[in-house]
């Protein structure tokens, strides 16, 4: 028996799991996170049944991954770490199916960061730290691009000229673990929705949209970066490139700029509070209600256009922190929507219920686990 960990590193946070490989599927035992890294992280670790929380004080990643691994030693023991996989947000144009890493290609991943400044980064140091911390484990990158190499022409391309498009300049889409995950779920429980058109919604402080039939994703909301689409927590969504344009001549540099996408706008930037959606839903400020207002407006016009790129939509699946979570939410971005089918069954959406739905379409909320299926990657290369 082995032990394989999950690291899963973002902006301001590192997700971790441990998983043994005694059996057919990788089991899960002990899992969690480092929360708001900088001046106040903790350590979350859950494992037999219990919850801890220890806070670390300052702590960027280096230093968490550090404590990640100091917490899971004990649980580890002398069970041998035989893989490691890592969430990659970006792949590019050369990676899309889960990739064995070494140096060489590890350089490849690095060199995409313009692309996902606030995760790419992040991803790279950890496949740094693990590959330090377990020498002889084999590293595996999964990347969140890869679910969407699929889409046809007129879904991966921008109407620029099409050299720019043979130089990798196209619509990559994100959350593919999480779409990943689902669309596996789909076709385990729900073999009824096996070939149906589905739009899933991943709503989290990242979020996206994307448009699938059986596993393949047929249009996605996120496009050559993680700025696009829907608003974010932080990040702005679909923008007219004109202000950027205009920004810059302006004055505004390109830092100053690429800080005010990525980390100043969104929620964050249209409600002047938070980015955190639970303080937003129960603050009785104008701002924090228009800025839900426009959230869910976005959402409705993305429904929209997924249900148009498939010819139709038989099933609406809410998954990722937010969509997993507020009732709030998901039944405002349903309200108004009948002529497409959609209506929330208000009991169970307050519940979190699996199925929410009363109209022609079905609605759903399913749990993701991106983690299990970086998992699953590994196990795949240990055989």
């Amino acid at each position: 028996m082995s032990a394989i960990l999950t690291l899963n590193a973002g902006s301001s946070s590192i997700k971790y799991s441990v998983y043994l490989t005694d059996d057919g599927d990788p089991r899960e035992v002990a899992g969690g996170q480092i929360d708001g890294i900088g001046p106040d992280a903790k350590l979350i670790l859950k494992h037999d049944g219990s919850k801890t929380v220890r806070s670390l004080g300052q702590a960027d990643h280096t230093a968490g991954l550090k404590a990640v691994l100091e917490a899971l030693r004990p649980i580890l023991g002398e069970t041998p770490v035989a893989g490691v996989g890592h969430r990659v947000v970006h792949g590019g144009a050369d990676f899309g199916d889960p990739v064995v890493l070494d140096e060489a290609n590890l350089a490849e991943i690095a060199a995409l960061a313009p692309l996902a400044p606030l995760h790419q980064p992040h991803n790279v140091a950890a496949i740094r730290a693990a590959m330090v911390a377990f020498p002889e484990a084999v590293q595996v990158g999964c990347f969140d691009t890869g679910f969407h190499r699929g889409h046809d022409f007129v879904n991966d391309v921008y109407a620029l000229p099409r050299e720019l498009y043979a130089q990798g300049i196209r619509r990559y889409g994100f959350h593919g673990l999480s779409y990943d995950y689902i669309t596996g779920h789909i076709a385990g429980h729900h073999p009824e929705l096996a070939q149906a058109r589905v739009i899933i919604a991943h709503l989290g402080n990242g979020a996206s949209m994307t448009a699938v039939r059986g596993r393949r994703a047929i249009a996605s909301t996120l496009g050559f970066s993680a700025l696009d689409g829907l608003p974010m927590g932080t990040r702005c969504g679909q923008v007219d490139p004109g202000i950027l344009l205009y920004l810059l001549d302006q004055g505004m540099s390109p830092q100053a700029l690429s800080d005010l996408l990525y980390k100043e706008s969104g929620m964050k930037g249209l409600s002047g509070m938070t980015h955190d959606m639970r303080t937003l839903e129960e603050s009785d400020a104008p701002e924090a209600r228009e800025a839900l207002a426009y959230y869910v407006s976005r959402i409705k016009r993305e429904i929209g256009g997924l249900a148009t790129a498939m010819g139709g939509v038989d099933a609406l699946i809410f998954t990722g922190g937010v969509g997993e979570n507020s009732p709030i939410v998901r039944k405002a971005a349903c309200t108004g929507m009948d002529f497409l089918g959609l209506a929330t069954d208000e009991a169970a959406n307050d519940r979190n219920a699996t199925e929410i739905g009363t109209g022609a379409v079905r609605i759903m909320v399913i749990r993701t686990d991106e983690e299990r299926v970086i998992a699953r990657a590994v196990l795949s290369k240990l055989d």
